[in-house]
C-alpha cells in the first residue's frame, strides 16, 4: 500500500476528485492549506498599501492506495491537476506499512 499525497490549486479540486474516482479511488482526505514553492508568493494591493503575499491556499489532498493503482493515482492526477503555470503543486508517494477499518477490524488492502 502506498499513499498518495497531491497538492494542488483550489480550483482543481472537482476535477482531480474526478479524474481519482474513474481510477477506482474510493476514498480520501481533503484539507485546506497554505504554502509556497517556487512562486514564493505574490504582492497585493489593499486600499492603496502593497503588501506580500507568501503564503498561498492551496488544497492537499490524501489516499491510501492498493501498489497496483499508484501509477494510475498519479497519471490522474498529473492530467487533471495540470495548468502549465507555475504553481501547479506535487504529489509525494509514500509506503504505508499498514491499514486498519476500525470498525470491523479488516487489515491490509480490505480496509481500504
Amino acid at each position: 500500500m502506498k499513499q498518495v499525497t497531491a497538492i494542488i490549486k483550489p480550483f482543481k479540486l472537482d476535477e482531480v476528485r474526478e479524474a481519482l474516482a474513474e481510477v477506482g479511488v474510493n476514498g480520501l482526505t481533503v484539507t485546506e492549506v497554505k504554502g509556497f514553492g517556487r512562486q514564493k508568493g505574490h504582492t497585493e494591493l489593499y486600499r492603496g498599501a502593497e503588501y506580500v503575499v507568501d503564503f498561498l491556499p492551496k488544497i492537499r489532498v490524501e489516499m491510501v492506495v492498493a501498489d497496483t493503482l499508484v501509477d494510475d493515482v498519479i497519471e490522474a492526477v498529473l492530467k487533471a491537476a495540470r495548468t502549465g503555470k507555475i504553481g501547479d503543486g506535487k504529489i509525494f508517494v509514500t509506503p504505508v506499512e499498514q491499514a486498519i477499518r476500525i470498525r470491523t477490524s479488516e487489515s491490509g488492502d480490505a480496509a481500504l
